[in-house]
């Protein structure tokens, strides 16, 4: 790791030493299914409707039990609705019949999963089963190139270059620590160099 990098992480460190993942989930399926309904939506957003469909079923036994339009009318305040609970409802439905039940702890089975792709797969596999992944959204995409941590134009080629620069022990925290970072002094919008102290630092 290289010495900006070393740098970038320290402030990191320093001002989010235990990042937790911001959204509401019990366990592997929770997370994935909470994960899911992220996408385009607001973490706080999603927080406030997973408890209402969770209720109803946290488990794919009990989605596969519900009608889709129901799982629908539930999340519609997360956006694209009907494509999320299609696939809510059919990815459940392929955990009974494919994996016992289980959410599957591979990035290839998740993958295979609807509606489910690498970026939510590697949330699963880093914050459920403890396997050091590095996903990359909108916010850590972002960031990257304002920090000069990367120049890819694409979110898989960010993500190479960010598995090349930290180390991996430390991909799952540094993920969770840039996306909060991100929001807090480093926005897409508003962001204002002299408030960001890794943006002040990069520039230097």
């Amino acid at each position: 790791m290289n010495k900006a990098a070393e740098e970038i992480q320290k402030i990191l460190t320093r001002l989010f030493p235990n990042p937790q993942i911001p959204l509401l989930h019990n366990d592997p399926y929770t997370l994935l299914i909470a994960v899911l309904l992220s996408a385009q939506c607001a973490d706080v957003r999603v927080n406030q409707i997973t408890p209402k469909l969770f209720s109803l079923a946290s488990t794919p036994e009990a989605m596969v039990l519900l009608d889709p339009q129901e799982i629908e009318t539930i999340i519609r305040p997360c956006g694209l609705a009907p494509t999320k609970a299609k696939a809510i409802w059919q990815l459940s439905r392929n955990i009974l019949d494919l994996h016992e039940g289980q959410v599957p702890n591979s990035f290839e089975a998740l993958e295979e999963l609807p509606g489910v792709g690498h970026k939510t797969a590697s949330v699963v596999m880093t914050q459920a089963f403890g396997v050091q992944a590095f996903p990359v959204d909108t916010h850590i995409f972002r960031c990257a190139h304002r920090w000069h941590l990367s120049h890819g134009k694409t979110v898989a080629l960010v993500e190479q270059d960010l598995k090349k620069i930290f180390p991996k022990t430390s991909w799952g925290k540094v993920h969770l620590q840039m996306i909060f970072y991100a929001r807090q002094l480093c926005p897409a919008r508003g962001h204002t160099v002299e408030k960001c102290p890794i943006c002040v630092f990069s520039a230097s």
